[in-house]
């Protein structure tokens, strides 16, 4: 047991917790941080069997590759004197088993945090990850929802046990009697005997439908207040849960909706094969319960009652449904009508990203402007008449993202070449009204006020449609914010609701929708949400776990009202830029893409020169680019949105490592010549509230973080980016931006005591260099610049700075060298891998005519989304799931299913 003031690392025991047969909980106290902590350390006397120690590895590699908002966090791992622990998110609250002990839970309740718990479940399984140990003491319920905790059970796959008859034999002797409060098992099988699913109990393996079964055992309890199975003994138990079926939830709980009754059943079922097969199908089923109103409730029945009362009752229904028919031919109510709007031929819509956004519809909802590409053309926006087939292109839109209307639908605004700009929706010539180079969307008043947000680490600004000196809307509080964005005017034209975060989290529930006006700087928080919102027909409309919800609010003062309720199931979210992919026209349209075309589900291919798959590996999850090591041994690559980590893959051992654990949000990794250390960015870090620095940690994941750089003034939001070391060591090189235009590639030598020095810089007022990369000999630095007008791949000389070749022709992004240097790619904006001969001396340079390689339709474009082998013979990508085509749904009549 642990004393009051024990420090482990940097964390100091304030008070016990709890104690179980694997671990004990401690409340801590990050020094560091000076945030309170729970930390579960492995005790002294079990530190000596291995499969204790196995079981805390294990917890430990399971929580840290999951990051979600329903399940513990974890911040960092340690050892000392012997004392393995865990540091975890500190939740406060009561576990759902002490929950029920008070008896069921009200049914609103178990729909919410049921579905909560199968949010944080899905996102485990996606990651690879099964708990099998799911029960109610392993549910926190806090005031942010369901975390679910404790995965020291858990596996990502499970390798052949001995036979169902010797581990039922086993069970059966390990406990004569069933224990009062069910524990886990320590023995043969694994998990809580009254959770187990059939083929748990019959030592088979383990999947995620085995996890459904206790999802189903848990939700059981909260709507009756009983165990699903319970005996006596725990042979007892064993058979119930082979044999037996629990008694109807509805002979218990008679109000019980049907439709919930048959979703528990349906996990309960003993074969897997008959059971939902995700949690996010139990999620969405629960969500429908949830919000229907008409969901089927049983009701008590009454006492017969005398003749004359059935006659008059009878009389009156008649007269209530002749009267209801009359109105219904006179008046016929509002339907709903949903239908499908595919992509332009050959196009595929662009939603996912930082240049792209969602749709829109034009105030009166007789239109619609979108961006989209194809194989051969950039992205350009495209406008579509509701009453037409077909869509038409806006010419001299390339490049273009987060498009909205005006107020009459005459002008289109919309960002592209780091200014905003504006055309007419029929067509025309574009405006420049003022610099954006780096946008985060825009509304547009009737009064032709624009309020947008020009950079993703800024406020909002305000600007008249015809130009003029752009005028700051919202003061950013940097202490608690680092980003105003997706502004959205309300009906008055001077109030305006918009989304505030911070990028490394922050507090959290500090984050969400505010309400503002156009004549103060200053807002107030209407609600926590994780992304963007809109307003029609008095709803406040934002994104909640998978749905779109709508909550009445008064326009005027941002008051909500009433609980909210499920526009839309199913709708796009984009995490990297807290975007959700939808739109509103009037009190009758509603429009959006369904399914999120990134979250959780990027994968990592080998691809050959022509785009042909040689292989995948790792599992789906938040891949947002990364390096391949000098000798191609291991791939260094993020994970995880929007808070992200560093990990190493061992392509030869197929087994990874994770380096970063603190709470910023760690992203653009690259190596040392030697392959022993990774360099990388950290945004918002412990010692940061604004801007980047640049750090090192060994590749093995051993030693202490290092500082490499940072800016010079963290007050003025300047940032360090893209860093990484010269290959004899001299330099480190990097990005440095200040504000949100310009950038240069710096060198900072590592021996001596010489300053950084510029090596390129953006050479027009709106330019921005984006990324850079030193050639494996040294002797070159490629690099991307929008200084032209849109971005193209240039090359200079290392560390001079002397000489420019453009390396692209029409345009180019992400420059990679071979590992010769005789040939450098990049990814061109027709969405093609680009592979360009280079003749390179010391003293000379010259490149060959771009050849396209293979299609880039799927590959991610967040971070670094592709590395090349040292031969240029093969590809590793990031690549996205197959859904980006997926067509929008239009909804009219949206309002009338929120009553249903």
């Amino acid at each position: 047991m642990l004393t009051t003031g024990t420090k482990l690392g940097p964390y100091e025991i304030q008070s016990p917790l709890g104690a179980g047969g694997m671990g004990e909980v401690y409340r801590a106290r990050d020094t560091r941080l000076d945030r309170t902590v729970a930390v579960k350390i492995l005790p002294q006397h079990l530190s000596a069997k291995p499969e204790a120690r196995e079981r805390f590895e294990r917890e430990a590699r399971a929580i840290s590759s999951l990051s979600h908002a329903n399940i513990c966090h974890l911040y960092d791992v340690g050892v000392q004197d012997g004392t393995s622990y865990l540091v975890m998110e500190y939740l406060e609250g009561e576990t759902l088993a002490d929950r029920l002990r008070k008896g069921p839970l009200p049914l609103e309740q178990v729909l919410r945090t049921g579905a909560e718990i199968c949010d944080g479940l899905e996102r485990a399984h996606r990651t690879g990850v099964i708990h099998r140990d799911l029960k109610p003491g392993n549910i926190m319920l806090t005031k942010s929802g369901a975390k679910l905790m404790d995965f020291g059970l858990a596996k990502p796959a499970v390798p052949a046990q001995p036979s169902s008859s010797s581990l039922i034999q086993a069970a059966l002797t390990q406990a004569a009697t069933a224990p009062a409060h069910p524990l886990t098992a320590e023995g043969m099988i694994v998990g809580t005997y009254q959770y187990m699913s059939p083929e748990q109990v019959e030592g088979k393996d383990a999947d995620a439908r085995s996890d459904i079964f206790a999802l189903g055992a848990v939700l059981y309890e909260m709507v009756t207040g009983l165990r699903a199975f319970e005996g006596k003994t725990t042979a007892s138990t064993i058979a119930a849960i082979l044999a037996s079926e629990p008694q109807p939830i509805s002979s218990i709980q008679p109000l019980t909706p049907p439709a919930l009754e048959h979703t528990v059943r349906t996990c309960l079922a003993k074969e897997p094969d008959e059971r939902w097969q995700s949690a996010g199908d139990v999620a969405r089923s629960l969500r429908w319960i949830s919000s229907s109103a008409n969901s089927g409730v049983s009701r008590p029945v009454a006492p017969r009652a005398r003749r004359w009362e059935r006659w008059f009752w009878a009389a009156a229904v008649a007269l209530l449904l002749a009267t209801l028919g009359w109105l219904l031919a006179v008046h016929p109510p509002a339907r709903v009508v949903r239908a499908f709007i595919p992509p332009p031929a050959e196009t595929s819509f662009e939603f996912i990203g930082d240049f792209s956004g969602p749709p829109a519809l034009s105030p009166d909802g007789t239109q619609m402007v979108f961006a989209a590409h194809s194989l051969k053309e950039p992205t350009a926006l495209w406008v579509r008449e509701l009453n037409s087939l077909t869509a038409r292109k806006l010419e001299g839109t390339d490049g273009a993202y987060n498009p909205f209307f005006s107020h009459d639908g005459r002008f289109v605004a919309f960002f592209a070449d780091s200014n905003l700009k504006k055309i007419p929706s029929a067509g025309g010539p574009t405006t420049v009204i003022a610099p954006a180079p780096n946008a985060r969307g825009g509304s547009w008043s009737q009064d032709d006020t624009i309020l947008y947000a020009p950079d993703y680490r800024d406020g909002l600004w305000k600007i008249k449609s015809s130009g003029g000196t752009p005028e700051r809307a919202t003061q950013l509080d940097t202490s608690l914010h680092t980003t105003h964005r997706w502004p959205f005017f309300l009906p008055d034209g001077q109030h305006f609701i918009f989304f505030a975060t911070n990028h490394s989290g922050g507090k959290s529930e500090l984050n969400g929708i505010y309400f503002g006006s156009l004549g103060s700087q200053q807002a107030k928080l209407v609600r926590a949400s994780e992304g963007s919102a809109g307003y029609a027909a008095g709803y406040l409309l934002f994104h909640q776990q998978s749905a779109l919800m709508a909550q009445p609010m008064d326009a005027s003062t941002g008051a909500l009202s009433r609980e909210p309720a499920p526009a839309a199931d199913n709708v796009g979210f984009d995490v990297g830029t807290w975007h959700t992919t939808f739109t509103v026209a009037g009190d009758s349209l509603l429009l959006y893409q369904p399914g999120s075309a990134n979250a959780g589900n990027l994968t990592l291919a080998w691809v050959d020169r022509k785009g042909n798959p040689l292989g995948q590996f790792g599992e789906r999850s938040d891949y947002r680019g990364g390096r391949l090591s000098p000798d191609g041994k291991k791939f260094a690559v993020v994970m995880g949105e929007p808070k992200s980590d560093i990990w190493v893959f061992d392509l030869t051992r197929g087994t990874r490592t994770r380096l970063t654990f603190d709470s910023g949000t760690h992203i653009m990794p690259s190596w040392s010549a030697d392959g022993r250390r990774v360099a990388f960015m950290v945004q918002n870090g412990p010692a940061l509230t604004f801007g980047t620095t640049l750090h090192a940690r060994l590749a093995s994941g051993g030693g202490e973080d290092e500082l490499l750089a940072a800016p010079p003034d963290t007050s003025s939001g300047t940032s360090l980016l893209w860093p990484q070391w010269s290959p004899d060591g001299r330099y480190l090189v990097y990005l440095q931006q200040s504000g949100p235009t310009g950038a240069a590639v710096w060198a900072k030598p590592l021996t001596g005591n010489d300053p950084p020095f510029a090596i390129v810089k953006a050479e027009s007022p709106q330019g921005r260099i984006v990324q850079a990369r030193l050639s494996p000999d040294g002797h070159w630095l490629a690099y991307s610049s929008t200084d032209s007008g849109r971005e193209e791949v240039y090359v200079t000389e290392f560390p001079t700075g002397r000489g420019r070749w453009q390396i692209s022709r029409e345009g180019g992004t992400f420059p990679v060298w071979r590992g010769d240097t005789r040939e450098l790619y990049y990814i061109a904006f027709d969405r093609h891998a680009i592979a360009v001969d280079v003749h390179a001396t010391q003293n000379d340079f010259a490149a060959g005519v771009p050849q396209p390689l293979f299609a880039y339709r799927g590959i991610s474009p967040t971070g670094f989304p592709y590395d090349v082998s040292a031969d240029g013979q093969r590809f590793l990508v990031t690549q996205t799931p197959p859904n980006l085509d997926a067509p929008l749904v239009l909804v009219t009549n949206w309002t009338t299913a929120l009553s249903k």
